[in-house]
C-alpha cells in the first residue's frame, strides 16, 4: 500500500517539478507535511539538512530519504526512480530529436509562466518552515547568517559545516567544534580520476565512470555541475563541444525533475542510447548508496548529543540556503509586471486555499505555452 502511494506522488512531483531543488523541496513539503501529514516540519527540515551533507543532487536524495522512511529499502528505490525517470524520459526524447534532426532543445520555453508559480511555492514553504523552526535566538542567527553567506558566494557545504560548528559552540563551548575529515572525498575523486584518463576514446564504460565520479563527489547547485562537466568533458577529454554542453543545460532548465538529468542528454550525444543509460546510472547511483548508508549511521548519530546539536545547526542553515536560492530564482522568474502578478496570485491561493500546487504549475505551463505562440 505504501509503495503504491510513493509511486503516484513521486511520479507527479517528477513530472511537475520545474524550478530546481528548492522547488522540488517545496513541493515535497506541500505533499508530505501539509497534505498527507506523513511528518511534521521539524522532521522534514532535518531530512533536508542531512541530504545537504552528502554528495549528489539534494532534492533527489531527499525523495529517497522520504521513501525509505515510508517503506524501507523498497521505498527508497521506488521514490528515487519515480522522481528521476520522468525527467530522464523527457530528456531522452529531446536528445534523440537533437541527434537526429538538430532540433533546439528549448523549442518551447514554458519557464515564463512556471517560474513565478515556483517562486510562490518556495516562498510559501520557506515561511511555513520558518514559523516552526526559528523559535530561538540561536536558530535565527544561524538562518540569517547562512542566508547572507550564501548571497555573498560562500560554498553551500562550507556554510552547513560552519552552521553546525556554531550550534555546538553556542550550546557547549568551542571545545566541541567538529573536526570534519573530508579525505574520503579526495580519495574517491583520485581513484575515479585514475579510472578514466583524459583524452581517451568515449566508450560506454568510460562514460559511466566519469559520471560516477561526478555523482560521488559533487556538492552544490546545478551551476557547480556545469563547471565540473565543462572541465571534464569539454576541456580535458573533448567528448562534447561547449555548444552541446550549453544545449544540455538548456534542456535541464526547461524540463521538470532533477537537473542532474542533464547527464542523460550528454551521454546520448557522446555514445548514443547506451551512453545515455551509462551517464544516467553513473551520476545517480552514488545517491542511492549514500542515502541507504544514512540509515545505518543515523541510529548512532541519535545516541550522541553533540552530533545531534551539529545536525540541528545544519538543519536551520538549510532554511537559510532555501531563502538564498529563492532570491536567485526571483531574478530569473519575476521579469515584468505580469510574472509578478502570477507569483502574487499563486501565493494568495496557497495561503488562502488548499489548492494542490500541481494545478498551479499546470496553469503556469499553459501561460508559458500561450506566450510562446502569441
Amino acid at each position: 500500500m505504501y509503495s503504491r502511494d510513493l509511486v503516484g506522488v513521486f511520479l507527479k512531483i517528477g513530472i511537475t517539478g520545474f524550478g530546481g531543488p528548492a522547488a522540488h523541496i517545496a513541493l515535497m513539503r506541500e505533499e508530505f507535511v501539509r497534505r498527507r501529514k506523513w511528518m511534521d516540519d521539524a522532521e522534514f527540515l532535518e531530512m533536508v539538512g542531512i541530504a545537504n551533507l552528502i554528495p549528489g543532487p539534494n532534492s533527489t536524495e531527499l525523495a529517497m530519504h522520504i521513501g525509505s522512511r515510508r517503506a524501507g529499502a523498497r521505498g527508497l528505490i521506488i521514490a528515487g526512480l519515480c522522481f528521476i525517470l520522468p525527467a530522464v524520459v523527457i530528456v531522452s526524447f529531446f536528445a534523440w530529436l537533437y541527434e537526429e534532426y538538430g532540433t533546439s532543445p528549448a523549442v518551447i520555453d514554458v519557464r515564463y509562466g512556471v517560474l513565478p508559480v515556483i517562486i510562490a511555492i518556495v516562498l510559501h514553504a520557506v515561511t511555513g518552515l520558518g514559523r516552526t523552526t526559528l523559535l530561538s535566538l540561536q536558530s535565527i542567527v544561524i538562518a540569517v547568517s547562512s542566508f547572507v553567506l550564501y548571497l555573498i558566494g560562500l560554498h553551500e557545504l562550507l556554510i552547513l559545516l560552519l552552521a553546525g560548528s556554531f550550534a555546538l559552540a553556542w550550546t557547549k563551548g568551542t571545545d566541541y567544534f567538529p573536526r570534519r575529515n573530508h579525505i574520503w572525498s579526495v580519495a574517491v575523486l583520485a581513484v575515479l580520476k585514475n579510472t578514466v584518463s583524459p583524452n581517451t576514446d568515449a566508450t560506454v564504460w568510460r562514460v559511466f565512470f566519469v559520471f560516477l565520479q561526478v555523482g560521488s563527489v559533487l556538492y552544490g547547485s546545478g551551476y557547480v555541475l556545469l563547471a565540473f562537466l565543462e572541465n571534464q568533458l569539454v576541456h580535458q577529454r573533448g567528448w562534447i563541444t561547449g555548444q552541446e554542453l550549453l544545449d544540455a543545460v538548456a534542456i535541464g532548465q526547461v524540463t521538470p525533475g532533477p537537473l542532474f538529468s542533464t547527464a542523460t542528454f550528454i551521454g546520448w550525444q557522446i555514445a548514443g542510447v547506451w551512453g545515455a543509460v551509462a551517464a544516467t546510472v553513473g551520476i545517480f547511483l552514488p545517491s542511492f548508496i549514500f542515502v541507504s548508508l544514512l540509515f545505518v549511521i543515523l541510529p548512532w548519530v541519535r545516541r550522541h548529543k553533540s552530533i545531534q546539536t551539529f545536525i540541528g545547526g545544519v538543519t536551520v542553515a538549510s532554511l537559510g540556503l532555501m531563502a538564498g536560492v529563492l532570491v536567485d530564482l526571483s531574478g530569473d522568474a519575476i521579469v515584468d509586471w505580469f510574472t509578478f502578478f502570477i507569483a502574487a496570485v499563486a501565493l494568495v491561493l496557497l495561503l488562502r486555499t488548499r489548492w494542490n500546487p500541481t494545478w498551479l504549475i499546470t496553469v503556469g505551463v499553459a501561460i508559458g505555452i500561450a506566450k510562446h505562440f502569441v
